[in-house]
């Protein structure tokens, strides 16, 4: 044998070699096809592969982050929208994500995107800013069933942004403005509710202590005389002169 024939042969053999022994690591699995089919699931660790014979397709097992892009939303109220969501799953049975489905990280890209937009059509713009916890448990239960079948596990979906139009932005604080002024006008009307009763009680009191009056009359002329006033007009009714001078009432 020539020089050439012997490097070209020590190549092949180095090849074959790396070929039939795989090297895995632990968060790696091999799914092993014998002549074409099915045969079982190898790893981590030192794996032989019969070259030729046999196949070897390497799954990772590691939790995926994947974004999903933005998608153009329209709500239950008619509110167009652009909402973007990030993913986290993984594979937990590598033999049904390689023979279930072609390529599982595709698949289930698109079909996060088209569940995104399918769950959040069905919900308020309100329910999108304010129930975000509740839209994500709700997309991330339709996801891990539907690709429960290609052996995956959606672990979490968290919605990061809702983009919208700056005009619904303008209407949304406009609506927020509107919704403080209500609640201070109602909490104003219960507090002069709570004032009307509190005078009515206190009416009552007095109407049936006159000496009670009489003492609320002094008090307000003590205080209207500590301020800086020369001239104090303080109106007394008849009944209230004659009591304090001692004086009987005239029978009417």
């Amino acid at each position: 044998m020539t020089i050439p024939g012997i490097f070209v042969g020590l190549i092949v053999l180095v090849a074959l070699l790396l070929y039939t022994f795989r090297v895995l690591r632990e968060y790696e699995r091999g799914v092993i096809f014998t002549l074409g089919r099915f045969w079982k699931v190898k790893g981590p660790g030192l794996i032989i592969v019969i070259p030729i014979i046999q196949q070897m397709v390497r799954v990772d097992l590691r939790t995926i982050v994947m974004d999903v892009p933005s998608q153009d939303v329209i709500s239950r109220d008619n509110v167009s929208v652009k909402v973007n969501a990030v993913l986290y799953f993984r594979v937990i049975d590598p033999e049904r994500s390689i023979i279930q489905v072609e390529d599982f990280l595709s698949a289930t890209s698109q079909l996060a995107q088209t569940t995104l937009r399918s769950v959040l059509g069905q919900h308020d713009l309100d329910d999108m800013l304010a129930e975000r916890d509740k839209l994500n448990r709700d997309i991330q239960m339709l996801l891990d069933q539907q690709t429960d079948a290609w052996g995956i596990k959606v672990a979490n979906v968290e919605i990061k942004h809702v983009d919208i139009d700056e005009s619904m932005v303008r209407a949304i604080a406009r609506q927020a403005e509107a919704e403080r002024e209500r609640r201070a006008k109602v909490i104003h009307a219960e507090g002069e509710m709570q004032a009307a009763v509190k005078l009515v009680e206190a009416a009552k009191i007095l109407n049936q202590q006159p000496q009670s009056l009489q003492l609320r009359y002094l008090q307000t002329l003590t205080e209207i005389a500590g301020e800086k006033s020369s001239t104090i007009v303080f109106p007394l009714p008849l009944d209230s002169i004659g009591q304090l001078l001692g004086k009987p009432q005239a029978d009417s």
